[in-house]
């Protein structure tokens, strides 16, 4: 397959596909295309898809970075830190190419909104980079919808081999629309925070995540999520807020409440710069969550992170 591109510019094609064979096809002809350029090439996609593109790709895919994106990019908004501007930083001064899939058939509905979200934001965290993002599609599995979604957040869409504008193409539009409340707390101890309650709120979050069943790592984990959301609401969010955490299918959720609007909507989507101080709090929270739900509006933030147990 051939996607049209030139120097400093990006694109970011989405590949609808029906078999198996098709996938393989497609994805290691654009790699090969990639290699053939002499473009640093990596491929993030889920664990049996990506053994589809390693075995395609025999000998020729030993210069090409393999991640699962069912383990980078559990966590949607992880995806552009730590796997897509991780390596494409890794190659500034030249052009890059990758294939990434964030949305596969085993996405959750809660999982979804965050995934349509990731992909309209690349658009923006990509704007003006020499880069090459190929995101798969799986029109077989996938619902009507969710194919839907992958026109208005991808500005060219690659079917039955061709490559065409979308028409659709408007990617704040799914920001905005999954920028949606996200329910009610269900069933668990509300805490009321400010500044002097720092320190209880955290201590409040690791008893009630021990209670819940959580232990180890992921303790740490959620103390250290809760600690940096509930600062960022004293420091940015208005000087007060709520945090509530409860078990929901399997996992530990917890939500922080502020009066804060979160104007930005690629803030803890951006690796930091060198020698940058601060700011680096929602990112941290991206890197240890498995899941992060965010709702902003003129009257406050909402963000409800979810570990699994």
């Amino acid at each position: 397959m051939s996607t049209a591109t030139t120097e400093g510019t990006f694109a970011h094609p989405a590949l609808f596909y029906r078999s198996r064979r098709e996938y393989t096809d497609r994805t290691t002809a654009f790699v090969r295309e990639g290699l053939a350029a002499g473009e640093p090439v990596a491929v993030a996609v889920p664990g049996p898809n990506l053994e589809l593109v390693r075995a395609g790709l025999g000998t020729d895919g030993r210069d090409v970075t393999f991640l699962d994106m069912t383990e980078a990019g559990r966590n949607p908004g992880r995806i552009i830190p730590g796997v897509l501007r991780a390596f494409a930083d890794a190659h500034a001064h030249v052009r890059v190419r990758i294939v990434g899939e964030p949305v596969w058939a085993g996405r959750s509905a809660t999982e979804y909104p965050a995934c349509a979200q990731h992909e309209a934001l690349i658009n923006a965290a990509f704007a003006g980079r020499s880069a090459t993002i190929l995101c798969p599609y799986d029109e077989s599995r996938l619902a009507a919808d969710v194919l839907a979604d992958a026109l208005v957040t991808h500005p060219t869409v690659v079917a039955d081999g061709r490559e065409r504008a979308s028409e659709a193409y408007d990617w704040r539009a799914v920001v905005d629309r999954y920028n949606e409340p996200l329910g009610p707390v269900s069933d668990a101890g509300v805490l009321a925070f400010g500044a002097a309650e720092l320190p209880a709120a955290r201590r409040f979050a690791v008893d009630r995540a021990a209670s819940l069943g959580l232990a180890g790592r992921r303790l740490q984990d959620a103390e250290l999520a809760v600690a940096e959301l509930t600062t960022n609401s004293v420091v940015h969010g208005g000087g007060h807020g709520t945090l509530a955490l409860w078990a929901e299918a399997g996992q530990l959720v917890c939500e922080v409440r502020d009066g804060g609007r979160l104007a930005d909507p690629l803030a803890g989507r951006r690796p930091p710069e060198r020698g940058q101080i601060g700011g680096r709090g929602l990112l941290l929270v991206h890197y240890v969550a498995d899941l992060v739900r965010i709702h902003t509006a003129i009257d406050g933030t909402t963000v409800r992170f979810y570990l699994d147990m």
